[in-house]
């Protein structure tokens, strides 16, 4: 059994010792007074003081809603993974088991709230409005988003580890200058989505500062999913990242990000604080990653199965169902077909993908400068001159 300080996630012959495996596990097993959970693994519905009324209105049909909103993402989701995997797309970045930490928060925005993400949350991007279609073209290289950040109230994805976290804070520094922070119906919000490898960047420890400082009504959603590709969590920090929050002078705090009802009703509390003038939160999100990081990752070299194995006992999607069938009757008329509306979007999505047409040669320079750059403009015509020259070939 290897130690932690032998232990080499690159090296496929080293294994993590039985501490570390269990070292993920013991937030959510041990939980503690710091853990809000309003839905345990088993789908039993639990009360907490402090967040029942963001979570009151949250009846049989709002968790219908949650459920099929999670399932749709998910099959989403492994169908991009599929997409990838047949040479369809250049890469994928999954977000299976972080459904309900994205659904949650995703569901507890107001329209005129503003939300910065990183590069795996599909699941966001589906309460803002925004087609799965609309994301292929980053993962295929045809585009950098093909929506309208300020119209849907969604930043283009980020792929700077922890950029975001900066352009979040600047963005919310901006609504309390414009004086949109205050009790009325209209006040806004900003909610920045990142992982806990970005906590070690520089970016995002500055997003902190200067949102303290100003007051910035900014949520940090910190999705905790015990792997910053390679590397665990216990390599990162000394305590838990939700109490980080303590010395930049705001309020942190840790929910269950497999409770979709925690997340959402923990979010919506954390916005409150932020559109009324009491921000920023940082909000630590306990879940887990089941797949890889990316679909150049193969986390079979750095991480056990059977750690694995039992988050699948925590899965988000299969806690909302227990409860839907044991505290609210639902029959199954309702998931068969919430699973062949996925399956519809899937073959959607993949028709969509294979019909994508190639962009033209000279995309590339089109893209760089807003304003025409003469440097640019001459290696534009240099590469199509470069380019034209294997067609004479043919």
């Amino acid at each position: 059994m290897s130690t932690p300080q032998a232990w080499n996630p690159a090296d496929p012959r080293s294994r993590p010792s039985r501490e570390q495996v269990l070292a993920g596990l013991r937030g959510t097993d041990a939980g503690g007074e710091e853990l809000v959970q309003l839905l345990t693994p088993e789908g039993q519905r639990l009360s907490d003081p402090r967040f029942d009324a963001y979570a009151d209105d949250v009846d049989a049909e709002s968790i219908k809603a949650l459920y099929r909103d999670m399932v749709l993402v998910r099959r989403a989701d492994r169908e991009g993974n599929a997409l990838q995997r047949q040479g369809q797309l250049g890469i994928w970045v999954p977000l299976l088991g972080q459904e309900a930490a994205q659904i949650g928060a995703g569901r507890a925005l107001q329209p005129q709230d503003m939300a910065f993400p990183s590069y795996r949350e599909h699941g966001v991007a589906w309460c803002r409005g925004i087609d799965p279609t609309d994301l292929l073209g980053i993962f295929r290289g045809t585009d950098n988003g093909s929506w309208d950040p300020l119209a849907t109230r969604f930043n283009l994805y980020t792929i700077v580890i922890g950029n975001q976290c900066l352009n979040a804070a600047g963005y919310a520094m901006g609504q309390r200058f414009e004086g949109k922070v205050g009790d009325g119906p209209d006040a806004e919000a900003t909610i920045c989505f990142f992982g806990d490898g970005a906590t070690s960047q520089g970016d995002v420890h500055e997003g902190f500062v200067w949102a303290a400082a100003y007051d910035a009504p900014v949520v940090f959603y910190c999705q905790n999913n015990q792997w910053a590709i390679s590397v665990p969590l216990e390599r990162q920090t000394r305590v838990p990242l939700y109490e980080r929050a303590r010395g930049y002078g705001f309020p942190g705090i840790r929910v269950d990000g497999n409770d979709v009802l925690a997340c959402l009703a923990v979010t919506r509390w954390a916005l409150e604080e932020c559109r009324t003038g009491n921000g920023p939160v940082l909000i630590e999100a306990y879940t887990y990653r089941m797949d890889a990081h990316t679909t150049s990752d193969d986390p079979s070299r750095y991480r056990l199965a059977d750690e694995l194995e039992l988050w699948k006992l925590k899965d988000p999607i299969e806690r909302v169902r227990v409860n839907l069938v044991r505290e609210h009757h639902v029959g199954s008329e309702f998931f068969d077909g919430v699973a062949a509306e996925a399956d519809e979007l899937a073959a959607r999505l993949r028709e969509f993908c294979l019909a994508m047409p190639d962009p033209a040669p000279d995309r590339m320079f089109s893209e760089v400068y807003t304003e025409p750059s003469p440097l640019v403009e001459a290696e534009r015509a240099e590469f199509l001159a470069y380019h034209a020259s294997f067609e004479a070939v043919d």
